[in-house]
C-alpha cells in the first residue's frame, strides 16, 4: 500500500461515525469518555456488547454482526489503513450493531467499564512466540479483559497457530478456567456453522494452504490472579511454527 493510499484512508476514517480514535492523552492514565456509556451513547441501545481484538479489517466484527443483529460489537485494532476497510462497510451499509475503536488493547480498560463487554473474540492473533506478554491470552491480557468483562464471561480464541492454541489450552487447565468449546483443526469436522462459519480473507489462505484452524472458548472467572503455564513446553509448536505474510 502506498503512502498516499494511506493518507487518504486516514482521512477518510474521520468521517466514519462508527470509527472512535481516541487520542493516546484520552486514554494514558485516565478513563475514555465513553467508558460505561457505549451503549447508551454509541449504539443507542442496552444490547450486549461483544468485542474482537486485533480485529485487522473487520471482517470478523462485520460478519458477526450481520449474523446477530441483537448483539452489538466493536473491532479494535491498532492499525487505520486496516479499519478502514470494516468501517466503510459498515458506514455504506448502515450497519447499526457495529463500530471499531482504533487504539492500543493495552487500554482497553481505559475505554471499557467492569461488565460492559459480555464476550471477546480474538481472532488469527499474532502467537508473539517470543514475547509472551504480548500473546493476547496471556495473563497479563487476560487480566485486563476481566476489568471489562462480568465474572464468567467468554473468550473465544479461533486461529492458525497451534502455538497458540496449545498455550492457551494449557494456560486455561492450569488456571482451572472452565472450557466451553475446544475443537482442534475446526474444519476436519466439516463445515463450521453460525458463528464459527466466518471466514475472513486471511483464514480463507490459510485452508487453501491446509493450515488447520483451531477454537477454543473458555469462561473468564474471577477470583485469584492468573499465571502462566509452568510446565508447558511450546518448542515443538514453535519449531512448527510458520507464520504467513500476505
Amino acid at each position: 500500500m502506498s503512502g498516499k493510499d494511506k493518507l487518504r484512508k486516514f482521512r477518510e476514517n474521520e468521517t466514519f461515525p462508527c470509527l472512535v480514535q481516541p487520542a493516546t492523552e484520552e486514554v494514558l492514565g485516565r478513563d475514555y469518555h465513553l467508558k460505561g456509556r457505549w451503549g447508551e451513547e454509541f449504539f443507542h441501545n442496552s444490547n450486549p456488547i461483544v468485542m474482537e481484538l486485533g480485529c485487522g479489517k473487520g471482517e470478523y466484527t462485520v460478519g458477526l454482526a450481520l449474523k446477530n443483529p441483537q448483539v452489538n460489537y466493536i473491532g479494535m485494532d491498532i492499525k487505520g489503513a486496516r479499519l478502514w476497510k470494516g468501517a466503510k462497510y459498515v458506514t455504506e451499509h448502515s450497519l447499526p450493531n457495529a463500530g471499531f475503536v482504533r487504539t492500543r488493547i493495552e487500554f482497553i480498560d481505559s475505554v471499557f467499564a467492569q461488565g460492559e463487554i459480555s464476550e471477546i473474540w480474538i481472532t488469527f492473533a499474532d502467537p508473539q512466540i517470543n514475547k509472551e506478554r504480548r500473546r493476547l491470552t496471556s495473563p497479563l491480557f487476560l487480566e485486563r479483559y476481566r476489568k471489562i468483562m462480568p465474572p464468567g464471561g467468554i473468550v473465544h480464541l479461533k486461529t492458525d497457530s497451534e502455538y497458540l492454541y496449545s498455550y492457551t489450552k494449557a494456560l486455561v487447565a492450569h488456571n482451572g478456567l472452565p472450557v466451553v468449546a475446544d475443537i482442534g483443526d475446526l474444519y476436519s469436522h466439516g463445515e463450521p456453522d453460525g458463528e464459527l462459519s466466518i471466514k475472513t480473507f486471511y483464514e480463507s489462505h490459510y485452508l487453501r494452504l491446509g493450515v488447520p484452524i483451531n477454537y477454543l472458548a473458555f469462561r473468564l472467572e474471577g477470583g485469584v490472579p492468573l499465571c502462566s503455564p509452568p510446565d508447558w513446553d511450546g518448542s515443538d509448536a514453535a519449531a512448527r511454527h510458520v507464520r504467513i505474510k500476505f
